[in-house]
């Protein structure tokens, strides 16, 4: 019983980290929003999020990860082009394709979290010992890298 108990005190400890990672991006999101409407819906703010973890795919690539019908990315992008989040960029090596890039606009709404990551970074450094930073980067890398093969990235994504 008490490897169960310390399965799911564990499982716990993870989410409510997790949990934390999110709640202060909602609320630096919400407080620069408070005097005006948020110009991105949240299906958007979704859609932006993985633009940008998949690193400029093509509208083919993030309609493959996504699961959605290439039209319906395509509308969702047209959109998103619109409001000044995204940009087309024609591909070097090929001509006729075209890579999905955020723009300035999206990466000053995105370094509201980016930057939170970067000072809970910076308190770790400081807290933990270089050995236990080591297996944390080596248990962070074991769990994107294996256990977590529900999300993969395009093989041209991860190229870039």
């Amino acid at each position: 019983m008490a490897a169960v108990e310390e399965q799911q005190k564990l499982e716990e400890m993870f989410e409510g980290v997790y949990n934390k990672f999110k709640l202060h991006f909602y609320q630096e999101t919400f407080s620069r929003f408070q005097n005006r409407e948020a110009s991105l819906t949240t299906v958007e703010a979704f859609a932006m999020e993985a633009i940008n973890a998949l690193g400029s795919p093509t509208v083919h690539e993030f309609a493959q990860f996504m699961r959605i019908s290439s039209s319906n990315a395509a509308y969702k992008i047209g959109s998103l082009i619109r409001k000044g989040y995204i940009e087309k960029v024609q591909s070097e090596s090929d001509g006729r394709e075209y890579h999905l890039r955020p723009t300035k606009k999206y990466l000053d709404y995105y370094n509201i979290s980016s930057s939170y990551v970067h000072d809970v970074m910076e308190r770790i450094r400081h807290r933990f010992s270089p050995e236990d930073l080591a297996k944390l980067e080596e248990m962070l890398s074991v769990m994107g890298d294996e256990l977590m093969p529900e999300v993969s990235f395009p093989a041209s994504a991860e190229a870039r």
